[in-house]
C-alpha cells in the first residue's frame, strides 16, 4: 500500500529561513568553548546513538562537575514529551507536545535557534496519569527525519526544510490500540526501509515502510503486540538480522524476542520472555553481548515465572535462540543496560525506589554486586527531598560511565566488576520523570527536564550543557 499524503494543517513559517531564529522559551547563556584537539565527536541521529546501545566515542569530555552542573549553553521550554532529541550536524530535532499539537522543532544545536517548526493536531490522554507527549526519538537518516507519535501517526519530513515526504495515521491504516501508555516504540531505519514495531490488527506485529516513498514493503505476522523497546540491527552467522523485544496491551500477557530478516520481514523463531502480570511491558532495548549473543529484561516479578528478570540468549546454527542463562534479580524497567568487557551494567527494579544499580557477568549471570546510590536535598523549609538514581539511565563514554538519574543528578561513575564509585556529581534540577536518556553529539550534551523543578519552579525544559574538557 502506498503512503496516504494526508493535507494537514501545520503551524510553520511559510518559507524555511535561510538562518535559524531566537523564538519565545529560548534562553541562550554562553557559546560553548572549543572541542579539545584531537577530540572524536560525532552525531546523534538516532535513539541509543550511532551505535544502537547506550555507548558513545566521543573523547576529551569534562569529568569534574562543578555542583551545579556543567555550563550550560542553552535552555528553552518544551511541552510533554519523553522522547530523546536527535542531532545530525548543525541540527537538533525535538520531539514534543506543545498545546495538544505534536510539535517537531527543528533546532540549532549550538544556539538553541530554529530553523523550522511542524505540528498537527493529536488527541491522547494517559489513561496512568503520565505525560501525553511523545515517547520515541526522532530517526534522521539519508536526509529526512522520521517520527512515531504516541497516537502511533509515522511522519516523514525533509531535515533541511520541515517538508512533508509522507506519513501514515497507523491508529486508522493498521488498527493499532492505545496499548497502555500509547506508543513508544522507536522506528529503527535500515537498508533504506523503516522499520516499525507496529503492534497492529490482524497480527501486523512489525511493519517496514520504504524510507523515500513511504510504501508498505512487508509485515510480520505475531500476536505479540507493539512494546515500549526499540527495535536493533543485528549482525549473526553471516545474516542481517532486525531484533524487535515485543509484546504490547494483552491478556494474557505475551512478548518476547523477534529476530526478522529486514529483507522480507519472515521472522526466525521467536523466544517468548514476558511478565504474566497485568498490566507489565517489555520496555528495555535488547543488547549485544559479543558474537551471537543477546540479552534482554523486564522488570515485572511474578511468583514462581521462568520469566522475571533478564536472560543471555544465543543463536544457533538454525537461527533458533536459546536461552544461555537466566537472571531473575536482573530486570532492567525501560533504561537499556550497558554490555563492556564482558560484563552488564544497569538498574534493576520496577519501582524507583526499589532499584539499584547492579553488575552481572555476561557469560553466566553471576552477580558481581548491586549498589544504591542516594543524593538527599532539602527543600527551602528544611523538608528533605529523597533524591537518588532509582531508574537512571547509562551511557557509556571517555573511558567511564555518565548517568543521569531519576531526578535530575548527573554523575560520572567508575564501574567495574570489582565495584562502583561516583567520579563526580551534579544536581541539574529536582524533577521527577527524568527518565529520557541524554543525547551527547560534539561534546554538548542534551538533557530533558521532564516535570517542573520542585527547588525552582521552571517548567519542563531541554537544558545544553558543555561537556568539552578544556585544554
Amino acid at each position: 500500500m502506498h503512503a496516504r499524503l494526508i493535507l494537514t494543517v501545520f503551524l510553520s513559517a511559510a518559507a524555511v529561513a535561510a538562518e535559524p531564529a531566537s523564538w519565545d522559551g529560548l534562553t541562550f547563556h554562553k557559546a560553548a568553548g572549543p572541542l579539545a584537539a584531537g577530540a572524536r565527536s560525532g552525531d546523534w541521529p538516532r535513539f541509543l546513538g550511532l551505535e544502537d546501545r547506550p555507548v558513545s566515542a566521543e573523547t576529551k569530555l569534562n569529568h569534574a562537575l562543578p555542583a551545579g552542573g556543567p555550563p550550560l549553553v542553552w535552555e528553552c521550554e518544551k511541552g510533554e514529551s519523553y522522547a530523546s532529541p536527535a542531532i545530525v550536524g548543525e541540527r537538533l530535532l525535538l520531539f514534543h507536545n506543545t498545546g495538544g499539537k505534536e510539535t517537531l522543532d527543528c533546532l540549532d544545536a549550538a544556539t538553541g535557534k530554529r530553523w523550522w517548526r511542524e505540528s498537527y493536531e493529536v488527541d491522547y490522554r494517559d489513561d496512568f496519569g503520565y505525560g501525553s507527549g511523545p515517547r520515541a526519538a526522532p530517526v534522521v537518516s539519508g536526509g529526512k527525519v522520521v517520527t512515531f507519535g504516541v497516537a502511533s501517526r509515522l511522519v516523514c519530513r525533509e531535515l533541511e526544510t520541515g517538508k512533508l515526504v509522507w506519513e501514515h495515521d497507523c491508529e486508522k491504516e493498521y488498527e493499532v490500540p492505545k496499548y497502555f501508555f500509547g506508543s513508544g516504540a522507536t522506528p529503527l531505519v535500515v537498508d533504506g526501509l523503516v522499520v516499525v514495531n507496529l503492534g497492529g490488527g490482524g497480527d501486523r506485529c512489525v511493519a517496514a515502510f520504504d524510507l523515500g516513498s513511504g510504501e508498505l514493503k512487508w509485515t510480520t505476522k505475531h500476536e505479540w503486540g507493539q512494546s515500549y523497546a526499540s527495535p536493533i540491527p543485528w549482525e549473526v552467522r553471516g545474516k542481517k538480522r532486525v531484533l524487535v523485544f515485543a509484546g504490547g496491551k494483552s491478556e494474557p500477557s505475551t512478548g518476547g524476542l523477534l529476530s526478522i530478516d529486514p529483507a522480507t520481514g519472515v521472522t526466525d523463531e521467536p523466544f517468548f520472555w514476558r511478565a504474566r502480570r497485568y498490566p507489565s511491558v517489555n520496555a528495555a532495548s535488547p543488547v549485544l553481548c559479543g558474537p551471537g549473543r543477546v540479552f534482554i529484561t523486564q522488570a515485572y516479578v511474578d511468583r514462581d515465572s521462568p520469566y522475571n528478570g533478564g536472560v543471555m540468549l544465543e543463536a544457533g546454527p538454525d537461527m533458533k535462540l536459546a536461552a544461555v542463562w537466566k537472571a531473575a534479580d536482573f530486570g532492567a524497567h525501560w533504561t537499556t543496560p550497558v554490555y563492556h568487557e564482558g560484563h552488564l551494567y544497569g538498574f534493576s527494579g520496577e519501582k524507583d525506589r526499589q532499584s539499584e544499580l547492579v553488575c552481572h557477568a555476561a557469560s553466566d549471570g553471576a552477580r558481581k554486586w548491586a549498589r544504591r546510590f542516594d543524593f538527599p536535598l532539602k527543600y527551602p523549609t528544611g523538608e528533605e527531598i529523597p533524591v537518588g538514581l532509582f531508574r537512571g539511565s547509562l551511557l557509556r563514554v571517555d573511558g567511564s560511565f555518565l548517568c543521569l538519574g531519576e531526578w535530575g543528578t548527573l554523575c560520572w561513575l567508575d564501574l567495574k566488576p570489582e565495584g562502583a564509585k561516583v567520579e563526580s556529581s551534579a544536581q541539574l534540577f529536582v524533577a521527577t520523570q527524568s527518565w529520557t536518556l541524554p543525547a551527547l553529539s560534539r561534546g554538548l550534551l542534551y538533557v530533558s527536564q521532564n516535570e517542573p523543578d520542585r527547588q525552582t519552579g521552571k517548567p519542563s525544559r531541554l537544558l545544553c550543557y558543555d561537556l568539552r574538557a578544556r585544554e
